[in-house]
């Protein structure tokens, strides 16, 4: 998580910290058309968000994720890089609120992007610890 703080602690603005959110979600790996069904759209987000989550031998989860709306998919992006390739126990241990509010995302986003962004918590801690 130190990588995510050190690289925003870079930028001196909000208009800075969108921009590059912006381009983080330009630079996620595309989902398939395929996987974007109601099953993997999250309840609760005002954009379409989507998740789809895969389990290896090891217990590492890896998730893939979308959004019809740039600054949502960058946020999708920043929330995968805190989770992806670890196992329930460390992703469990991570607290991705906390984290978005010390690189300066959480006080700039509308109500509806924060519940979101809450709604997607919600739904991973739910799908790996079931």
């Amino acid at each position: 998580m130190q990588d995510i703080e050190d690289e925003f602690a870079f930028l001196d603005d909000w208009e800075d910290r969108y921009t590059h959110l912006i381009e983080l979600g330009k630079a996620m790996p595309a989902m398939l058309e395929t996987d974007k069904t109601n099953e993997n759209q999250i309840q609760g987000c005002v954009s379409k968000v989507w998740l789809v989550v895969n389990k290896d031998q090891q217990g590492r989860f890896t998730f893939k994720g979308d959004s019809d709306a740039a600054i949502v998919r960058g946020l999708v992006a920043v929330l995968l890089r805190m989770i992806n390739d670890k196992t329930a126990t460390e992703i469990t241990s991570i607290d991705p609120a906390a984290i978005f509010a010390r690189i300066g995302l959480a006080d700039n986003l509308s109500p509806q992007r924060a519940n979101g962004l809450n709604s997607m918590i919600e739904y991973i801690n739910k799908t790996i610890t079931a």
